[in-house]
């Protein structure tokens, strides 16, 4: 299944006053460090700052009155709600709005902005999955209609006029690469079928996190799964469970799957802040983040990343920086068993660190009826590599040690 062309056209000539035509930027210092032509389609710089106002507004608009009278519903990690409430202030429509209790505050604050007096947000369950299924009960109750972030065709439509503005920019220099963020699979199966009627050749590569890999599973498994456990950090495109029509379609579309580690897609929106200035979220980074796992395939070729979303919270940075930091290895933390004996601390300094290893944190309680006490300890590194020579030194001086990653429930607990 592919979705027609004419029905994308149809959307963008829907949405021509309502969603930008965002821009598609060569960036500079991409193209350099990868010996290519990157392309960012800035869908970060749409009105609510991704591209879910289009499939939003498209979903909404093509309802008839009888349909939108009592209110519609609509569930969301936050950026479907945020095009969900500008729609229903546009078209003076009442909203009800599903979002987990974990969605960042900003994501909730800026849905109540866009929606003024028209929206009711709503805050439901752990996940997207928790909050859909409230939004779903909620609609059956009282007989309203529910606006799908991905898995109705008129959204995948809405989605797929991003497609549409990438080949018009793009019309005289041919795509051989684009990168797209997976969460539902909405985006990438609008997007997709524009490219399979228009550009067949370009080779489509959808990207997920690693903590989050619904759309790769079921394309695996030859139909949709549920995931029983997700990591919700990548929020834009963390879901269990992909939509059947968009499967349907992405079976068909996308040349391969790609998973990116959580703590890769923050080094990448660390590193897009620090070289560009451009602001994104987890998800937005997602398409840029996979490119090193291509590094070889696109040297030489044009190729196009959608940033899909900038709806970050500042809150978040410290995280973003402690999960980037540990994935590139310039932060460990340890449980170390300190002999309880005088000098073994000044020992653990002068031996084991090394000259630019920085301890940044440090936790211990002496017991007196206990040979050893168990420090929690956190080392910043320079280089990668000085982790080795740290663990090399605690074995070395009789410092017996567990790394925390390697234990993720305690690591939750006390980092």
């Amino acid at each position: 299944m592919i979705l027609e062309l004419e029905k994308i056209e149809a959307a963008y000539q829907r949405l021509k006053n309502v969603a930008k035509h965002t821009p598609i930027e060569l960036n500079r210092n991409l193209s350099e460090y990868y010996q290519a032509n990157i392309y960012l389609k800035r869908e970060d710089l749409q009105v609510v700052r991704s591209y879910k106002i289009r499939g939003a507004y498209n979903n909404i608009s093509s309802r008839s009155a009888a349909e939108t009278q009592n209110g519609i519903v609509c569930a969301s990690a936050g950026n479907h709600a945020q095009g969900f409430a500008l729609s229903c202030s546009l078209l003076g429509i009442k909203g009800f709005v599903y979002m987990p209790i974990t969605t960042p505050k900003q994501k909730v604050n800026q849905v109540k902005m866009f929606g003024k007096d028209r929206i009711e947000v709503r805050l439901e369950g752990d996940t997207f999955d928790d909050s859909y299924a409230k939004a779903i009960e909620f609609c059956n109750a009282n007989n309203m209609a529910f606006i799908h972030p991905f898995d109705n065709l008129d959204t995948i439509a809405g989605q797929g006029t991003v497609g549409l503005e990438i080949l018009a920019d793009m019309k005289n220099t041919p795509i051989d690469y684009l990168f797209m963020a997976v969460g539902g699979g909405g985006l990438a199966a609008g997007v997709s079928s524009c490219f399979k009627h228009k550009s067949p050749n370009t080779q489509i590569i959808g990207v997920e996190p690693t903590g989050a890999p619904s759309m790769k599973k079921a394309l695996e498994n030859g139909n949709v799964v549920s995931l029983e456990k997700i990591d919700k950090f990548v929020d834009g495109a963390a879901v269990k469970r992909v939509g059947d029509i968009t499967f349907s379609i992405c079976k068909e579309t996308i040349k391969e799957m790609i998973l990116v580690p959580e703590g890769k897609t923050c080094t990448t929106i660390l590193q897009l802040y620090n070289t560009d200035a451009i602001v994104v979220e987890p998800a937005g980074a997602l398409s840029i983040a996979a490119l090193d796992f291509y590094k070889d395939q696109i040297k030489g070729k044009n190729i196009v990343c959608v940033v899909s979303g900038s709806n970050n919270d500042i809150d978040r940075m410290q995280e973003i920086k402690e999960r980037s930091m540990l994935f590139e290895g310039l932060k460990e933390y340890f449980i170390v068993n300190f002999p309880q004996r005088p000098g073994a601390l000044r020992s653990f300094l002068d031996d084991v660190l090394g000259p630019s290893d920085d301890i940044v944190r440090f936790e211990y309680l002496k017991k007196t009826n206990k040979e050893t006490g168990a420090a929690l300890i956190g080392v910043e590194y320079k280089k990668a590599k000085d982790c080795e020579a740290l663990r090399t030194n605690m074995q070395k001086f009789g410092f017996d040690f567990i790394p925390l990653k390697d234990m993720p429930v305690l690591y939750d607990y006390l980092v």
